[in-house]
């Protein structure tokens, strides 16, 4: 029987996570919501686009913010007059960073990566 060759070729993806103490301060979970919440303008429709209750998003927030010496969301409380999140020059800044460390891991383990896929089917 021959062997079938994958659909999409073999991808390196770093999955990082930032601990502080016992709290994940940021992995790529927090870093989408982030994202999302960045480009909605809102925790509960970057909740609705990741499937995820906005409790579990509030959670995730809370979370992070407790990891961090400054604020990283900015917060109007909702009501008759919609409230909204943004992220403050400090979660645009640590969003921005984790971004960079994922593109200087990749770059850092280009060599064996290239190696190792060799091994791989492709």
């Amino acid at each position: 029987m021959k062997r079938q060759k994958p659909k999409n070729p073999p991808v390196l993806k770093p999955r990082l996570r930032v601990i502080v103490g016992e709290n994940i301060a940021l992995g790529p979970g927090k870093v989408e919501l982030l994202a999302a919440i960045a480009e909605t303008g809102s925790i509960a429709e970057a909740a609705k686009r990741m499937e995820m209750s906005y409790m579990r998003a509030w959670t995730l927030v809370k979370q992070m913010e407790a990891c961090f010496t400054e604020p990283i969301l900015d917060r109007q409380r909702g009501g008759a007059t919609r409230g909204g999140a943004q992220l403050t020059p400090t979660g645009r800044r640590v969003l921005e960073l984790y971004y960079q460390m994922e593109a200087e891991s990749l770059k850092a383990t280009e060599k064996s990566w290239d190696e190792l896929r060799k091994h791989l089917r492709s």
